[in-house]
């Protein structure tokens, strides 16, 4: 495939531990099945798909900074980085590709911090609360933006 049919998944910190974390929350699917799941929505959409999980925020702009290169579109879900990093704001702003965040819960039904997102006014796509299939909507719905 060439270079700009690829989207990059960015899955932030304590993502890793989904499938174990607060089961009645996130669900019991594991980080693998959420690849595979945005691995398959992407690859019926025509796209390739690179996948990255970090608990360090500088990993993820390292990640986001090279998208650029080679990357059509971002579906990324920054879990607590959501609602602290302007840092990350800045590097998906700053690298021009439309992107899609992510949230497993409803954030907003739960904690007063979670309902503000850094990301909100400038994501091209939204989506919350939907479980971990909420993933492949928004590779759908990022999809049909680029």
């Amino acid at each position: 495939m060439t270079a700009l049919r690829r989207l990059l998944l960015v899955n932030g910190p304590n993502l890793n531990l989904l499938g174990t974390r607060e089961p009645g929350i996130y669900g019991s699917a594991t980080l693998a099945d959420v690849e595979r799941i945005v691995a398959d929505a992407a690859a019926a959409a025509g796209f390739d798909l690179r996948a990255i999980q970090s608990n360090h925020e500088g990993v993820l702009i390292d990640a986001i900074h090279a998208a650029r290169e080679d990357c059509a579109g971002i579906v990324i879900n920054p879990g607590g980085l959501t609602h602290t990093s302007v840092s990350l704001r800045d590097a998906l702003t700053g690298v021009g590709l439309p992107f899609a965040e992510v949230h497993i819960s409803d954030v907003h039904a739960r904690e007063e911090f979670r309902h503000f997102s850094y990301l909100h006014d400038v994501a091209a796509v939204r989506v919350i609360g939907r479980g971990v299939d909420g993933y492949a909507d928004a590779v759908r719905e990022l999809a049909a933006l680029v």
